[in-house]
């Protein structure tokens, strides 16, 4: 079985660790329409990247009891 020869400080765990942490994401907020946004994302709320509009968003979908049926 295998042990460890002597006790690793604090300090050299911590080390070892240092690269363990998570990163935060890089938000910014979208020039088309002011939501934020992941940098480098098709926005979700306008569906725009950059100046193209990629996604078409609809805004109200009219739903009539004669058209479900």
């Amino acid at each position: 079985m295998a042990v460890p020869k002597s006790k690793i400080t604090r300090s050299r765990r911590g080390m070892r660790r240092s690269h363990d942490s998570l990163k935060g994401t890089n938000v910014i907020e979208c020039p088309n329409c002011g939501e934020y946004k992941i940098a480098h994302h098709v926005c979700k709320a306008c569906g725009y990247y950059r100046d193209l509009e990629i996604i078409p968003i609809v805004e109200d979908i009219d739903l009539d009891d004669d058209a479900a049926a």
